[in-house]
């Protein structure tokens, strides 16, 4: 037999090999880390098995917390829908854009006319501008493939949509809330959109949320994505998943119990479950960053222990609100962290992992929060500011440190955290030095976010 010469050989093999290298790099996952963000609205901080939930069963969030990391002084960034919303998707503080509360029939919404203000008399007439910069724009600018699906309630109008923002897919309904089944606003608005289109589907809203999170997924495995799952649930209706009657109506549409909001809870977690099986099927578990939150304290059915009050307010079961990481590639399993953090956060640590920047005139009002998560630099103390400016409350809080400040109406209260997390025992005429400095910072702030003019209030 004749010996082929080892040059041949070697060359003949690279003849081989060189095709399964080709196809291993076309099936490999991409280096940049996808990143999916789970938002779910009016979510209770102890209505979770992370959390201490008794009577709700979440086994998929128990698995985030296991495999990442469990923030306990996680903040949003209002105590209501919108404004929580807007800081996520700018990174900013909502304030600078004129939204500072929920829109639709709750809201005092006005345009600006010269210089004056004067009414929107459309509950449905206002949204963000697509002049503002936002984070899917620039993550889809860095590569990334982005798709939202859920609850918008950044605008109603098509010139507001997801589409509008810098999202490349859009399911979901646009508005404060709707009937999970006619998918309508309680005043006969038709809410659900497939991008610009009006969705005519049937089902329960969150497993057709469900459904299209973990389809996106699959959908683009093979490229870095931005995922982006903002439930409408367990916000009202109360509606459990197979009950479509009695449809919505603006009289029982706060009818409920803690029963049917704890199926609407197990619901939210199912689609957690089936996002995170396809990231196991797909080989994308270890290089994606995914993180779940609400929008702002629970109320009515929901349980916010050992917080008081809910939601619509700035005592800490109003803002303080769970929060889970899980990275297996960065981050350590099964981590407890008191780090301060706040909504807005995380569309900084977003843009940080992913390479993307904001315009050097807009930049981000969070902070990347990764290298603390990591170990690689200590425990940030942060100065976080809140504000509710409305006839009916009126009401301001401070957080720095371990301290909290808060004007509700006329009276001041100052408590100590880190030693009365349920603000039962204010201090305030026993550290007036503390006061002072809290308020400074309250004013400062007041003032940078007033800089900037804007075109709308929603308040």
């Amino acid at each position: 037999m004749k010996r082929m010469k080892p040059s041949k050989l070697l060359l003949n093999c690279s003849l081989l090999v060189l095709p399964l290298a080709a196809l291993e790099a076309a099936d490999a996952p991409p280096s940049k880390p996808n990143i999916v963000f789970i938002l779910i609205d009016d979510f209770g901080y102890a209505d979770s098995g992370p959390y201490g939930a008794k009577d709700i069963r979440t086994p998929h969030m128990d698995r985030l917390a296991r495999e990442g990391v469990k923030f306990t002084d996680f903040y949003a960034n209002a105590p209501v829908c919108t404004p929580t919303r807007c800081g996520f998707i700018t990174g900013r503080w909502q304030q600078r854009v004129g939204l500072e509360w929920a829109m639709g029939f709750s809201a005092e919404s006005f345009r600006r006319r010269g210089t004056e203000w004067v009414r929107e008399s459309d509950i449905h007439g206002l949204g963000l501008p697509t002049s503002v910069p936002t984070l899917p724009k620039m993550l889809k600018a860095a590569g990334y493939a982005t798709g939202a699906f859920g609850k918008w309630h950044l605008g109603y109008k098509d010139e507001y949509n997801p589409t509008r923002h810098g999202f490349d897919e859009y399911f979901g309904e646009l508005l404060g809330h709707c009937d999970y089944y006619t998918h309508a606003y309680y005043d006969g608005t038709y809410a659900l959109r497939d991008g610009l289109t009006p969705a005519k589907v049937e089902g329960y809203l969150t497993d057709l949320i469900n459904q299209r999170a973990a389809e996106f997924v699959r959908k683009h495995a093979r490229e870095p994505f931005f995922l982006y799952v903002p439930h409408l649930a367990v916000h009202s209706p109360f509606q459990p998943p197979g009950r479509p009657l009695p449809s919505v109506t603006k009289a029982n549409m706060y009818d409920g119990d803690r029963r049917t909001y704890a199926a609407m809870v197990e619901k939210v977690d199912e689609g957690v479950g089936m996002i995170l099986a396809e990231l196991d099927r797909h080989g994308l578990a270890d290089n994606t960053l995914v993180v779940l939150s609400s929008d702002n304290g629970g109320e009515r059915y929901s349980d916010n222990s050992p917080l008081f009050h809910h939601k619509s307010t700035l005592w800490e079961g109003g803002i303080r609100v769970p929060c889970l990481m899980r990275w297996p590639a960065k981050l350590p399993q099964g981590k407890v962290t008191s780090q301060v953090g706040i909504t807005m956060d995380l569309a900084a640590t977003f843009a940080a992992i992913a390479g993307a920047s904001p315009p050097a005139d807009r930049p981000l009002d969070g902070v990347n929060l990764l290298p603390v998560l990591t170990g690689k630099q200590p425990e940030m103390t942060r100065t976080l500011c809140w504000r509710i400016d409305r006839p009916g409350r009126q009401q301001k809080a401070v957080r720095h440190g371990s301290w909290k400040y808060i004007q509700d109406g006329n009276v001041e209260m100052l408590f100590d955290l880190a030693r009365d997390i349920g603000e039962r025992r204010d201090v305030l005429f026993m550290h007036q030095d503390v006061v002072a400095d809290l308020k400074e910072r309250l004013a400062a702030w007041e003032a940078d976010v007033g800089r900037e003019p804007t075109d709308f209030l929603v308040k």
